[in-house]
């Protein structure tokens, strides 16, 4: 066999190869956008069934346990609705600080008991060791 014939084979297989990975990712692809198809009806069909329990469309009996669930996690989104109102009614409300610097007010906790506005003891250190040249 000659290298000219080796190369061809070897192209040929690689071009099936090729070929047959992306007759399967395409599958792959269109079994992923059946199975959102799919999440999305389910969606749907819950949302028809709850409006339809809830207008007594339909009996609510086999169906208690998650109309249950969904009024629940509705009340707690309408409670934390109700809480991030009030926190930012409180912050309107609130008086600027009297310390305008922003920085010190977004990072208190880079501040130091006592006023004490320095980098610290260790930052002290390297600040005279990098001036000692100076």
């Amino acid at each position: 066999m000659t290298v000219l014939d080796t190369l061809a084979k070897q192209a040929g297989r690689l071009a099936t190869d090729v070929q047959t990975s992306l007759r399967r990712a395409r599958v792959e692809g269109e079994r992923r956008l059946l199975q959102r198809q799919h999440r999305a009806a389910l969606e749907e069909l819950g949302e028809r069934a709850y409006e339809l329990v809830r207008s007594g469309g339909i009996e609510e009996g086999p169906l208690a346990p998650e109309i249950a669930a969904v009024e629940s996690k509705l009340m707690e989104i309408e409670a934390k609705v109700a809480e991030v109102e009030a926190l930012r009614q409180a912050e309107e409300d609130e008086p600027a600080p009297a310390n305008d610097d922003a920085a010190r007010t977004a990072f208190p906790m880079v501040d130091h008991p006592g006023g004490d506005a320095s980098a610290g003891p260790g930052w002290e250190a390297a600040d005279r060791f990098f001036r000692r040249g100076d």
